[in-house]
């Protein structure tokens, strides 16, 4: 099992999947800030030019949600049995990261640390939904264990990969705004899988700095 990956919270949060149940896989790792995106050996595993991608034997499998759900349902680990009414449950979250977690924290960081010109609106925007869709997993964690209650699923490990990014996203002081979020997210960032799935980036070489080099390859829409 080859899993293409780089630091970000996307490939993260399947590493966490990938270290809890186990398994084992070849890391290889992705520079996005040199362009390894680009090239045409991963744009054959991913034609989307993103990280993380997944090959299982002859499956290829990208974007984190769907190597989620494809793991889980693999091992038949960490989501309800189909059937179980959870299991739509898990659906329903897994997406709400998936459409909203995900994409509106990514602008959010965007805007705020990247947009080589201040865009006032689109800040205030992404800024806004990104608080609003933690708000919403802050009020589902209120009286909750995990996101589905007592067990420990792929929509927790999905969550947790944004999460881990609230002080860059929305400012160092951001956590005090849920509290439910923090008890939630510290009881899974002290599991010993978490702590491995993020040290795995520091085994490689990634490049650090946010360069002219690295503007022109992750901001491409610059140069049409």
């Amino acid at each position: 099992m080859k899993f293409y990956f780089n630091g970000s919270p996307n490939p993260t949060k399947v590493a966490l999947f990938l270290e809890e149940a186990g398994l084992d896989y070849e890391p290889v790792a992705i520079d996005t800030r040199k362009g390894d995106q680009f090239a045409p050996a991963y744009l054959a595993v991913n034609p989307n030019g993103k990280v993380p991608a997944l090959v299982d034997g002859d499956a290829v499998v990208f974007d984190s949600n769907a190597i989620l759900l494809y793991l889980a349902e693999k091992t038949a680990k960490f989501l309800p049995p189909a059937g179980d009414k959870a299991r739509g449950e898990l659906l329903s979250w897994l997406m709400f990261v998936a459409t909203g977690v995900g994409p509106f924290s990514g602008q959010a960081v965007h805007f705020k640390h990247f947009a080589p010109e201040g865009v006032e609106y689109a800040h205030k925007r992404y800024q806004f939904e990104c608080g609003r869709h933690f708000e919403i997993l802050d009020k589902r964690l209120d009286g909750r264990r995990y996101i589905l209650g007592e067990a420990y699923t792929i929509v927790d490990m999905d969550a947790w990969g944004w999460a881990r990014m609230i002080p860059f996203i929305l400012g160092d002081d951001a956590w005090a705004r849920f509290p439910n979020l923090k008890r939630w997210f510290d009881e899974i960032s002290a599991r010993p899988a978490a702590a491995r799935a993020i040290a795995l980036k520091d085994k490689f070489a990634f490049k650090a700095t946010m360069d002219d080099e690295a503007r022109a390859v992750m901001f491409r829409h610059l140069a049409v």
